[in-house]
């Protein structure tokens, strides 16, 4: 058998690291051997991760290399001042403009004009160096960014400048500039321009890029003329088989919950079906698994919901698929904004993979529409669907009321990490 073809991959996010950053190319590292390629994972050695979950080191792939150098990191010092206010930003719970604290905006203020493009930077110019060295150690002729944090990208580029002959594929997990939490950031038009140009020399310098939506692809190929390539998320757990019959009607959101996506008009919804039907109201819990900020608890509340509520706090991986399994309904909540129709979260696979109905919130002609028709695992509606969702919800209640609960059966395969890293593969033999 021929020795296997060399890739170095720089991420930020790596277990112990929570949530679904580090689920993506822990799979791509765990399945690229079967495609005759050798994954060597340059990481930070002491980053400071706002969620940590310990299970994911059992995940680890036997035998990969991993190559870790420190990182100095703002946030760390930052929390000296205010250890809850900077692991809220950390993290993407940060309330709205009118709600933030003073020493909040100061920290947003810093932290969008002071750290570009993000509080990783000082990262960048020692990892140049670094890898350069190993790079020419190692033979490798292919190095993998992914981000955010896009000053993933920087590392790329500068090595790319240094080593021209390097074939250089930068992953965008999200977009750069177009991202939602950039309007929170409180940046000067000089800060946003930089982060344009910073965009845009990436761009069209990676030998290929790949994002995770066609939207993506859609929005960078109009600046770019580099390959693109759309390889989404994906889920890694058996599909769930059987149905596990609850007392209660669950419904669960898993994963932050942060302002932005609180669904005023599913709260709305939902309190108008307990007024009218006594019945709903005595089964009815609403589960929310991960991060949840003080906004939402807030609108629940004055919805009086807020008795209905289980929260379950941040759960590690292995808990989160048990809830998704156990649940009637599985809620997919995004920003009602145009820029977040290329949003797919990595949650939306591994729904899928638990089998049961999906309804979705979410801005008008979003590619999670798309997926979830073609799956057929649910529907998705739009803000103003407030009677469509109504329906939705009261067809699965009654389907659990009558002890036909939904098993959702259309095809998933094409979104199993195996087959998503065998399209990864290609792009990295070619």
């Amino acid at each position: 058998m021929p020795n296997p073809k060399k890739v170095l991959i720089v991420a930020y996010y790596w277990p112990p690291a929570g949530g679904p950053g580090v689920q993506r190319w822990l799979k791509f590292v765990k399945y690229l051997p079967d495609f005759g390629i050798k994954p060597i994972v340059y990481v930070p050695e002491n980053p400071s991760y706002p969620i940590t979950d310990q299970d994911l080191w059992q995940e680890l792939p036997e035998g990969v290399q991993v190559i870790k150098r420190p990182i100095k990191e703002p946030y760390r010092f930052a929390s000296m001042l205010s250890r809850k206010q900077t692991n809220a930003i950390s993290s993407g719970l940060v309330p709205k403009a009118k709600k933030q604290s003073v020493m909040q905006k100061l920290l947003l203020y810093i932290r969008g004009n002071y750290f570009i493009p993000d509080a990783r930077v000082a990262w960048v110019k020692p990892s140049i160096s670094y890898l350069e060295e190993i790079l020419q150690q190692e033979e490798i002729n292919t190095i993998i960014t992914t981000g955010p944090p896009h000053s993933m990208h920087l590392i790329g580029l500068g090595i790319k400048k240094r080593l021209p002959t390097i074939r250089w594929i930068a992953d965008f997990r999200d977009p750069w500039t177009t991202i939602g939490y950039h309007d929170q950031l409180k940046m000067t038009p000089k800060t946003q321009q930089k982060h344009k140009s910073m965009e845009l020399e990436v761009l069209q310098t990676a030998d290929e890029i790949i994002v995770t939506s066609p939207r993506t692809k859609l929005e960078f190929s109009e600046i770019t003329k580099s390959p693109i390539t759309v390889i989404t998320n994906g889920f890694d757990v058996p599909e769930n088989d059987k149905i596990e019959l609850n007392n209660k009607f669950i419904i669960s959101h898993i994963g932050s919950l942060l302002s932005d996506r609180n669904p005023n008009l599913l709260w709305k919804v939902l309190a108008k079906i307990l007024k009218k039907n006594y019945t709903f109201s005595e089964h009815l819990v609403i589960c929310l698994a991960g991060r949840v900020s003080e906004s939402v608890l807030m609108s629940l509340k004055q919805h009086n919901l807020d008795s209905y509520v289980q929260l379950e706090g941040y759960v590690s991986h292995t808990t989160a698929i048990e809830l998704q399994r156990k649940s009637n309904v599985l809620l997919l909540l995004e920003i009602d904004a145009p820029q977040n129709r290329s949003i797919i979260p990595g949650k939306l696979f591994e729904y899928l993979a638990a089998r049961r109905p999906i309804l979705a919130i979410g801005p008008k002609g979003s590619d999670i529409e798309e997926i979830i028709e073609n799956t057929d695992s649910g529907s998705y509606h739009n803000y103003t669907e407030e009677e469509e969702i109504r329906k939705a919800i009261l067809s699965h209640f009654t389907h659990f009321m009558n002890k036909s609960e939904e098993l959702q059966s259309g095809e998933i395969s094409k979104y199993h990490r195996r087959t998503l890293t065998e399209t990864l593969s290609k792009s990295i033999l070619s």
